[in-house]
This record gives structure tokens, sequence and C-alpha cells, in this order.
């Protein structure tokens, strides 16, 4: 279930977004009733990365950070950033229309993403049913009440040279790592400690050398978190990239996932 609480002021301050609450990992855990769909001419609307390009609300265009994304699952549930903070909802796709609810998001405050925007694209996105239209690769969802977001299909993040920010198992901290082509490294932060290991990929797969990290010591379940996330290293994973999400798959079955920018 999820739990509405208070924003800071500062951020997504947006009263008309029903169930705004800070990302957390207990929160998400349900998933609505979903369902596969399209527009126009079978075009998907489930499972495509998607770039949002703008959102225009009360006649003025809001344009939107270039890391600004969002991606429907099947399953039910939509997952995105602003530019700046990240964000979840559940889903549901009927035909040509969806409708998002219980929107969750972060609370970073970022100098390069106007609050204004992120205030719009919340309330425009939770306003009710969203229908659809599709054209050349662009998608627009229009509100009940005219108000509407552009999005344009976006092409997957590159390994290389991304700054992609890992979903810590357990929840724990936070992770970033950046993949070096012309070193042949990866290294970033761990919940705890900087790391840095060789990592060499090919045919979709991504051997990773024998960790080298600073020896600092932090609270007990981040140095959990950090052991196993450190599992990943010194083996071969598989590696697929959908959109801004990495997911690394190691030969024991541990999967890491990350997302590209913020």
């Amino acid at each position: 279930m999820y739990r509405q609480k208070q924003q800071r002021s500062k951020i997504l301050t947006v009263a008309a977004v029903a169930a705004l609450v800070p990302l957390a990992a207990s929160c998400g855990s349900q998933k609505a009733d979903g369902g596969s769909g399209s527009v126009g001419a079978g075009a998907p609307l489930t499972g495509v990365g998607w770039s949002i390009d703008s959102v225009t609300a009360d006649g003025t265009t809001h344009r939107a950070p270039e890391t600004a994304r969002v991606r429907i699952d099947d399953a039910g549930t939509a997952e995105g950033s602003t530019g700046c903070n990240t964000f979840s909802a559940r889903a549901r796709v009927d035909g040509a229309s969806i409708r998002l609810s219980d929107a969750v998001f972060t609370e970073k405050g970022c100098d390069k993403t106007p609050m204004d925007f992120e205030k719009v694209l919340a309330r425009t996105l939770t306003a009710g049913p969203l229908t659809t239209a599709a054209e050349s690769g662009r998608l627009t969802l229009t509100a009940p009440d005219g108000d509407s977001v552009r999005l344009s299909r976006a092409a997957d993040t590159p390994l290389y040279g991304t700054d992609w920010t890992v979903t810590v198992p357990g929840g724990k901290g936070g992770a970033r790592l950046t993949f070096d082509r012309d070193a042949g490294t990866v290294s970033g932060r761990l919940p705890c400690n900087r790391v840095t290991a060789g990592a060499t990929v090919r045919d979709g797969r991504i051997t990773l050398g024998v960790p080298a990290t600073t020896r600092m010591m932090c609270e007990g379940s981040l140095m959990d978190a950090e052991k196993r996330l450190l599992r990943i290293f010194d083996g071969r994973a598989d590696y697929r990239i959908d959109h801004g999400t990495l997911t690394l798959t190691s030969e024991d079955g541990e999967t890491v996932r990350a997302t590209a920018g913020p």
C-alpha cells in the first residue's frame, strides 16, 4: 500500500496529485491490473521507452530536460524521471487510453530542472484517463482538461560514458557506476566505498575483474548492501539495455539494475 506523506515545500508541492509520496523501497510492491496497449495503427504504448519532450498546461508549454523519460510496462506500472526526480505509478491501460494513479516521486532539488515543470508534469500525468495519439514515433497524452504531455520514442542509452544509478539490493544507500571504453574499466561509488574494476564487453556480456575498493567502514546495513552488490564483480554477466535501464545478470543469477542519469 502507498503511504501519503507531506512533501517539502521546495519539491513538488502539488495538491492536485492525490498520492504524491517520497519514493521508498517499501512502496510499489502492489501492482495494478495492467494490459498491453497500442495507439494509432497498432503502434505499441507499453514496453516502450519514451522521452518526455514537453508538457502543455493552461496554454503554456514547458520544455522538458533532456533526461526526462517514462516507460509503461504491461505489468501495470509506469516509471520514469522528470530530469531530476524519479517517479513510479500504477498504470491501467484500456485500449488507447491510460490512467496513472498513486504517483510516487523522489524529492531531490536540481538546479537544472524547473520546479514548475515537475509540478505541471505530475499534475497532468495523474489528472485522470489520458487519451493517446501517435504519429511518426511521437506520442501525445491528453488529460480530460486538455492539458497534454508530448513524448517521443527514445533510443537506448549507451553503455559507455553513462552515469548509471544502481538499484542497490535491499534498497540501502546509493550506488553509481560508469563504464569507460578506452580504459576498459568500470568505476564509481558503492553504498559505502568507491570501486574500480576491469570491464571487457563482448557479445552481450561483460566480464568484470576483481574489484578494487576503498576501505571505509559504514553503518551495517550499508555494508551488507555493498557486499551484495559486489557479487556481480569478478565474473561474467549478461547485460541488456532497454531505453534508460541497464540490467546485469551474473552467472549465478544475481541481478543488478541501474538507470541512466538522475
